[in-house]
């Protein structure tokens, strides 16, 4: 208990006299379309991954540990599986008809993928996928748009190696295989026995970082209506939240001052486009009463819709902003459907510019050798043309007799293979960054991933954490960057 009121003490002295934070890329807010905070009345948050972190590692080795359980009780084999946090990332699809994993451009063309942990070679992929451009709207994609997916894309890439051995009982499609995990892992979470372990041992599951309530103490105090609207229930997010919150806060405030509306089992993202009735949490011990004509100040309520939280704010539009972490549930839906505007957190942005920043010495090499590749490919073609034009008589004609030209078509073929051999380590590591097998986040090879992409149409702003806020200030005006274009120079 002395350690929390030591803490608050510094919280207090942290809002009476802020330190101003320095500009850190690593920490900032990214803009893809201009967004005035001084114009925004509301600002929703979600909780998991988004006000409170977790430790990604962790919590999705306990929900792996849960999913392969509930499969060794059915018979399965699975004694020797491991959790492998780094075997897929967010961001990448399910192939549910194939039992593939793979990843996307922006356009949809696939550009890696594995059946189940074998990575698929070139020629394999274009044979399969060559003719594919992947529409998130078909039932055979999985979009893996939470760090909640990565357990069950870690197990069903393990188990479809199973399942080509012939090595798991009564199943006959890698369909069929995806929706056994994932009913699995939905009966983890109705029975409680994830939530129940993380309640218990908290200081194992959870990342603390104390400026989150101390930027939404500023966003309150500087005249903004906060609200909590998250799926998990209200006695999960009770706790969560006062381990995660009141430590950090003033004497006297706790988390629950911070908010205008707290709403619980929100069932996002129907809460955005359905008319669900709104019931009063009474009291901590969860007594539900139904709340007639809408949400009341400083309440906490279960379910609910979007539409009535408009009505009682007096707003609607883009004066809310929703931030969270669901590509879907949290971005997609509500700009889709409700034009708020919104904001995504991307937990894994800090480690992939660190590891983008320690990457560059590299990087800069590699864009001299493929510029220096690019002048000698110039030349061998020219060359090749003077040479065609010459064989074939038409056009303007060289005086450098065909020999001559087939040396110089010659010498930088060997030449560029020469490069070739110095560009290819580099490339293999530029391939490599942040995660040895699946590169980058936000990268499928030199373009735009398909996660990069949704973000791009879906999130105005998006950020590490709710805490890059900070270095922003409450009044912040993001503007979006001039878009470029291939033949901008």
């Amino acid at each position: 208990m002395a350690k929390r009121k030591t803490a608050r003490r510094t919280s207090l002295q942290l809002a009476q006299s802020p330190e101003p934070h320095q500009a850190d890329h690593v920490r900032g807010v990214f803009c893809n379309r201009t967004l005035n905070l001084r114009s925004i009345t509301a600002i929703g948050y979600d909780m998991d991954y988004t006000l409170v972190h977790y430790n990604v590692e962790q919590w999705e080795q306990l929900a792996y540990q849960h999913i392969k359980q509930k499969l060794v009780d059915q018979g399965w084999p699975l004694e020797d599986l491991e959790f492998n946090h780094r075997a897929v990332v967010r961001g990448l699809i399910i192939d549910r008809e194939l039992g593939n994993i793979l990843k996307a451009n922006r356009f949809g063309y696939i550009k890696q993928a594995r059946h189940g942990t074998w990575l698929m070679d070139h020629a394999v992929l274009r044979k399969v996928y060559g003719r594919t451009i992947i529409d998130l709207t078909e039932g055979r994609w999985v979009f893996l748009n939470t760090l909640f997916s990565l357990s069950e894309a870690c197990m069903y890439g393990q188990l479809i190696d199973l399942l080509d051995r012939d090595e798991i009982p009564n199943v006959l499609t890698p369909r069929d295989l995806y929706d056994i995990i994932r009913t699995s892992l939905d009966e983890t979470h109705m029975e409680g026995a994830l939530k129940t372990e993380i309640v218990t041992n908290p200081d194992r599951y959870l990342r603390l970082d104390p400026d989150v309530p101390l930027t939404l103490l500023d966003q309150q105090r500087a005249g903004k209506k906060l609200l909590l609207i998250t799926n998990s229930e209200w006695e999960y997010t009770r706790a969560m939240m006062e381990y995660a919150f009141d430590r950090f806060l003033p004497e006297g405030v706790a988390w629950r001052d911070l908010f205008h509306l707290v709403i619980v089992s929100a069932r996002k993202p129907a809460f955005f486009s359905t008319d669900h009735p709104f019931f009063e949490v009474s009291g901590d011990d969860g007594l539900l009463r139904r709340v007639v004509g809408g949400p009341s100040p400083g309440g906490v309520f279960l379910g609910g819709n979007a539409a009535a939280v408009e009505h009682h704010l007096g707003i609607s539009g883009d004066s809310i902003l929703y931030v969270g972490d669901h590509l879907f549930s949290d971005v997609h839906v509500t700009k889709n459907l409700l034009r708020w505007r919104t904001a995504l957190i991307v937990p894994e942005l800090e480690g992939e510019l660190a590891a983008t920043r320690s990457f560059a010495g590299d990087q800069g090499r590699l864009a001299a050798l493929m510029k220096e590749k690019e002048q000698l490919e110039l030349e061998q073609n020219q060359a090749r043309l003077l040479l065609q034009r010459k064989r074939k008589g038409y056009g303007p004609r060289p005086e450098e007799p065909a020999k001559d030209l087939e040396l110089r078509v010659a010498r930088s073929r060997r030449k560029l293979i020469a490069l070739d051999e110095k560009i290819r380590p580099l490339a293999e590591a530029a391939g490599e960054v942040s995660n040895t097998r699946w590169g980058l986040l936000m990268r499928a090879g030199n373009d735009k991933s398909h996660m990069a992409r949704q973000i791009e149409r879906h999130a105005d702003i998006y950020m590490s954490r709710v805490s890059n806020f900070m270095q922003c200030t409450p009044y912040a005006y993001f503007r979006s960057p001039r878009g470029s274009l291939p033949h901008d120079r």
